[in-house]
This record gives C-alpha cells, sequence and structure tokens, in this order.
C-alpha cells in the first residue's frame, strides 16, 4: 500500500486538517520545527554565554563576526534546517543529539567556531536544552492565547455596557427568579474571566541547566573553579525564565503544571459561558444574526444553530482532559528521571490548539448575537411572582407579621400571579403610604437593584 500523502485532509488532527489555517498563529512556536527552532536558540545562546565568561577558559572571546554566524544560525532556522535535523536524527536515535550534530555541520569550515565545537552542548543533558527550549515554547504561545483572551474581553465589555440596563428574568435552578439584567449577566463571565487571565499571565516559567543529575558534576569536574550555579542562572534568566535551583534529570515541570491547572480554570469558566449563551438563544432572549448562503439544517430551513458556542464548549472540554493529563502526569518521574513526560510534553500545542480554536469560535459567536429586548420584557411581564421577595422583605423591615409564609401561601407554585392579584394583596398590607406607593409602582422589569450600576462599571 502506499503511504497517504499528508494534507489537510488525510491530516488525523483535526487541528492540521479542518483548523489549520486558525492554528497558524501557533504553529511556529509549538510545532516540532518549533521546538527545534528554540532548541537551536538554547544551544547556541549556552555557548555565546560560556564563551563570554572569562573563567571558562579555552572557547572565548568570539569575534564580532563569530558571535554573528552562530545568531544567524537561530534566527534563520528555517524548514530545509529542520529536514536536515530530523535526517542525522534518524541516523543518531536521539533528537537532541541531532541538534548538536546539525550545528557542529554547520560551523565546520569557519576556523574559529570550528575550534570550538566540542563546546557546543558543553555539559549538558538532553533535558538542559529541551526544558528552556519548551519553557520558551510556552511562554510565547501563553502571549498568544492571552491576545485571543483580550479579544473576548473586549466582545463582552461591548455587551456588558450595552445592555447595562436592559431588564432580563433570572432564573435560578432553571426557574424564575429575581431579575437581573443582560449586562450584568455579562459582566458577572467578564469579572471571572479577567481575574482568571491574570493569574494564567502571573504563573512563572522555571527553567534550569545543572546536568544529568542536576548538581552540576561535569561541570565542576571540566572547571572546578567556576560559579556554575551563578553562570547557569544568569543564563535562564538571560532567557527571561525563572532560575530553578534544585532539580533531578528534569526540570520537575511544577511550573508548567501550574500554568495548566491556570488555563484550565479559565477554559472552565469559557464551558459555562458557551452553555449559558446556548440556553439564552434556546429560549430567545439573543437572536444570531444570519449570514447569507449558510445553512442551519441539512433537512430543516428555518434552522440558525447556536454552532459557534457548541463548537467553543466542545474544543474548551478537549483541552481541558489534556490539560488536566499534562498538569497531573509532568510533575512526576521516577527516581531522578524516566523519559514518560518526553512524549506527553509533545501534546502541549494540542492543548494550547484547541484552547485557541475555542476563542475564536466563541468570539465568533459573540459577534453575531443581538439581545431581543420584546422577548427579555415578555418573560419578565409573565412573572410578576417574582417580586414576593421584594413584597415580604419590605413586611420585615415594617414589622408586619409572617410576611415570608404570607408571600408563600399567595405566590408558591401557582403558576404565576397576576400584577393585579398581587397589587391588591399590597393594598391590603398595613404599611405606611409612601412604602406603599413604592411597591404598588414596582414591576418585575424595574426590580433589577444595582445590577446595571454594575455593569457599567466593569
Amino acid at each position: 500500500m502506499q503511504p497517504t500523502p499528508v494534507t489537510p485532509l488525510t491530516a488525523l488532527s483535526p487541528l492540521d486538517g479542518r483548523y489549520a489555517r486558525q492554528m497558524e498563529p501557533l504553529r511556529r512556536d509549538l510545532s516540532e520545527y518549533g521546538l527545534m527552532r528554540h532548541r537551536v536558540r538554547v544551544e547556541i545562546g549556552w555557548l555565546l554565554r560560556l564563551a563570554a565568561d572569562s573563567s571558562v577558559e579555552g572557547i572565548g572571546p568570539f569575534s564580532d563576526a563569530a558571535q554573528s554566524t552562530l545568531l544567524a544560525l537561530s534566527e534563520q532556522f528555517g524548514e530545509a534546517d529542520a529536514q536536515r535535523v530530523k535526517a542525522i536524527e534518524a541516523q543518531t536515535n536521539h533528537d537532541v543529539k541531532a541538534i548538536e550534530y546539525w550545528l557542529k555541520e554547520k560551523v565546520a569550515g569557519d576556523r574559529e567556531l570550528e575550534r570550538a565545537a566540542e563546546f557546543i552542548h558543553f555539559a549538558c543533558t538532553s533535558e538542559d536544552i529541551n526544558n528552556i527550549a519548551y519553557a520558551l515554547m510556552v511562554r510565547n504561545a501563553r502571549e498568544e492565547l492571552a491576545g485571543a483572551l483580550r479579544g473576548l474581553e473586549t466582545r463582552l465589555v461591548q455587551l456588558t455596557h450595552a445592555h447595562a440596563a436592559l431588564p432580563m428574568l433570572a432564573r435560578t435552578h432553571g426557574q424564575p427568579a429575581t431579575p437581573t439584567t443582560l449586562g450584568k449577566e455579562v459582566a458577572n463571565f467578564l469579572h471571572r474571566l479577567h481575574r482568571a487571565r491574570a493569574r494564567f499571565a502571573a504563573v512563572p516559567i522555571l527553567a534550569k541547566i545543572n546536568g544529568a543529575t542536576g548538581n552540576y558534576n561535569a561541570h565542576v569536574a571540566a572547571y572546578p573553579n567556576v560559579d556554575w550555579e551563578g553562570v547557569a542562572r544568569g543564563f535562564v534568566e538571560s532567557m527571561g525564565l525563572e532560575f530553578n535551583p534544585y532539580t533531578i534529570q528534569i526540570e520537575p515541570h511544577d511550573g508548567l503544571a501550574e500554568l495548566f491547572d491556570a488555563l484550565s480554570r479559565m477554559n472552565t469558566i469559557l464551558i459555562d459561558l458557551n452553555r449559558d449563551m446556548w440556553g439564552y438563544i434556546s429560549i430567545g432572549y439573543f437572536k444570531q444574526k444570519t449570514v447569507e448562503g449558510e445553512v442551519g439544517s441539512s433537512t430543516m430551513p428555518h434552522k440558525v444553530n447556536p454552532i459557534d458556542f457548541e463548537n467553543s464548549e466542545g474544543n474548551l472540554g478537549v483541552a481541558n482532559a489534556l490539560l488536566r493529563h499534562l498538569s497531573e502526569k509532568l510533575p512526576v518521574s521516577r527516581w531522578q528521571r524516566d523519559l514518560s513526560d518526553s512524549t506527553v510534553l509533545r501534546n502541549i500545542g494540542v492543548a494550547f490548539g484547541h484552547s485557541l480554536l475555542a476563542y475564536i469560535s466563541l468570539d465568533r459567536g459573540l459577534s453575531r448575537v443581538e439581545a431581543d429586548p420584546a422577548r427579555l420584557a415578555e418573560d419578565l411581564d409573565a412573572n410578576w411572582d417574582v417580586l414576593a421577595e421584594a413584597v415580604q422583605t419590605v413586611m420585615r423591615r415594617h414589622g408586619l407579621p409572617n410576611p415570608y409564609e404570607q408571600l408563600k401561601a399567595l405566590t408558591r407554585g401557582k403558576g404565576g400571579i397576576s400584577a393585579k392579584a398581587l397589587r391588591a394583596f399590597i393594598q391590603s398590607l398595613d404599611l405606611p403610604e409612601g412604602e406603599r406607593a413604592r411597591l404598588l409602582a414596582l414591576t418585575p422589569a424595574s426590580y433589577i437593584g444595582k445590577a446595571a450600576d454594575l455593569a457599567r462599571r466593569i
């Protein structure tokens, strides 16, 4: 059987198939090519760091020309270079060693760099390179997700402010409840998302470069008088990462686990938002704008389905399943090292990809909804019994007997009470005239407390 060519139509993953175009922002960092590119950056950065340190004799300092050559290898690393690395890996059966050999190939013929070739990957275990490469990949990808999330927040701010004072019947346990406003309900999600995004952005990304079991053994054997911990810390921090001084062969991944947990928590908030929007559409509080030529059902011509919210919810679920496995698995390693984290780490891009796809779908869904004030008003006007809370609370304030019990007898399980019946009850109450007038003027649409103010100030 002939091999099937890999194209968007034959890709096993929908991220590289159906949704390939949406994944373009993550591909440069979270693909295997991205991993190689960041490995090259780390290897070259480490060599330059050693060459610049006068206490590490026999390497540098490099000339400006040599430094420019090395930096160009990192900055101009392209697909052809990645293909050559893969060819070397086919012989070595070791991906990081393939990077080292590729670099030695690239400096061959340059007398200055060729003399320093054995200092490429000096005193490093593969994980010294890998953990920093993954840290850089994740840091960049986090910024991409954060940008999409900021776009979502902007969309939610617009919805919140546009409908800050639009009254809406709330539903607790799925039943009519104390009114709110449409804007305030969106504001609740906006506040949660903003808080979760800040936590996601604040998680420090850790890295190390301390040898085969985290003790600088080879470093000290070669250069016993060098402050290797200081050199390692300086290098890691120069990459914009937080130095972890205590590790086994691998950086223990606690920082990555914290990051994935923070991302999963944020995704959970957005699952909640998707489900609420789906529900509001189903009862007519939101209408969806139609698109010329679009079909909602293969058999029912009238359908305008909330597919963007459903797509977003589904992808968030896939992302969270992966993120939770990543955060549970990665911090666990047998003794000083086992390889089970290696294949798992390669799925970070899948988890981030499904997250990004979900944000894109949710943003598109939000851009296509518009509130239906008439439908909101209809629901409010059909549920005058939600004012029972207000009436019994005012009765409590003025010391009337059994206020809760009286309103319960009047309203509970009655299938709704008319405005006329409720007002007749209010008229019968021994209340100050001003309080009675205030209650008589109250409607379900005006009984929104501070909801509008809360929505406007977010």
